[in-house]
């Protein structure tokens, strides 16, 4: 059985301060020692975790994820679509629930059986974490070589592996009452390009724009191909979470997330987090044109949805309609006057840009040039 606060402590000495993950019994001890001692966000769902850690390595801070096998699966999309092309390392921890030849839970079975071969087909490089405390300790350099070679390493965590860790501290978010300011007039709907344009327009040398999948990153990239932007690719939903990851790292950064309906509403779940972690310096923008403009047009659910109740009741600060460019341009200079987790919400027309093409930058190269931003704006602009 490995000493959990001999291995925490450990993995502080090589730079790992920052967890985040959804909670697993095989795990508690590793999740309450971050909680107790280091920073830990606890997220939504695995993919909204792994998409927290990976803007927080984007940060400069050296994160690790915790999950349930069974949450491995929810994580695929940005293992294999956000870290994978970024080349964003992640030290991860997942659990073996349903391992083969111990009984379990029946929903465990398959995973169980299918967990390091999941791994493998990512092309994750993993071990099954020892439960002698000298063999973890180079086990644990072993993975950082791979971290600091922007590769992902995974530990296999079997039952019984870590000693127990009684939780001390309870995470509390203070209670506020939300400003928010609700449609009270007709939506004029200008087009996504004329709302980039405009959003773009008002950045200053502290400012990251992280725009999401599809038709909004292309658009953006059209109008400016900026150190400061990222333009995300595949891991739909995730663009907030990467955002709230980096807003808590990099405190004397400003993060605007340009997010989507469609996009949104795959990962609702990280309004919660969003704003239960609150980050004064990020502004969360949703373009909402009801559809799903990069696949075709086809309609999303959104006309049934109020994102700025949901906001609000999720934690936002400040959740408020946008019915203009006018109204969008003032909220974001009152944003960057006085700093709030908001977030503002614009409907907008259908359609895109005629004749758009796509970034001509790899997105390696995108994440490494905003890293090389975010530690230093003035010479990179």
């Amino acid at each position: 059985m490995i000493n959990i606060q001999l291995f925490g402590n450990n993995l502080q000495k090589i730079g790992y301060t920052f967890y985040t993950g959804v909670p697993c019994s095989f795990l508690k001890s590793l999740i309450n020692y971050a909680v107790n001692k280091c920073e830990y966000v606890g997220a939504a769902n695995e993919g909204d975790a792994v998409a927290i850690a990976s803007g927080a390595m984007i940060g400069g801070r050296k994160s690790v994820v915790l999950m349930q096998n069974s949450g491995l699966s929810n994580a695929v999309s940005p293992l294999v679509s956000l870290n994978y092309p970024f080349q964003i390392p992640l030290l991860g921890f997942v659990s073996l629930r349903g391992e083969p030849g111990l009984s379990d839970e029946p929903q465990h079975e398959l995973m169980g059986n299918m967990t390091t071969k999941l791994l493998d087909l990512m092309q994750i490089e993993w071990r099954y974490l020892a439960s002698d405390n000298n063999e973890v300790q180079s086990q644990l350099l072993l993975a950082n070589s791979y971290i600091e070679r922007n590769k992902p390493f995974f530990f296999v965590v079997r039952k019984g592996t870590f000693s127990e860790e009684p939780l001390r501290t309870e995470l509390s978010s203070p209670n506020f009452t939300p400003f928010k300011v609700n449609k009270n007039k007709p939506d004029e709907k200008p087009s996504r390009y004329e709302a980039l344009t405009l959003i773009n327009a008002l950045k200053n040398e502290k400012t990251v724009q992280i725009a999401t999948t599809g038709k909004t990153g292309r658009e953006l990239y059209q109008i400016e191909d900026h150190n400061a932007n990222l333009y995300m690719v595949g891991s739909m939903g995730c663009a907030s979470s990467l955002g709230l990851g980096m807003a808590l790292t990099r405190k004397n950064m400003d993060f605007i997330v340009i997010d989507g309906d469609g996009s949104l509403l795959m990962r609702m779940g990280s309004l919660a987090t969003n704003g239960f972690y609150k980050p004064p310096n990020m502004l969360h923008i949703v373009l909402d044109n009801n559809t799903y403009d990069s696949t075709g047009g086809q309609s999303t659910v959104s006309d049934n949805v109020n994102f700025v109740q949901i906001a609000a009741a999720s934690g936002y600060t400040k959740s408020i309609y946008i019915h203009n460019l006018e109204e969008l341009k003032a909220s974001i200079q009152e944003w960057k006057e006085a700093k709030q987790l908001t977030l503002l919400y614009m409907k907008i027309s259908q359609g895109s840009k005629k004749g758009i093409g796509r970034p001509q930058i790899k997105p390696c190269e995108v994440k490494e040039r905003l890293q090389r931003y975010i530690n230093n704006p003035t010479s990179s602009m």
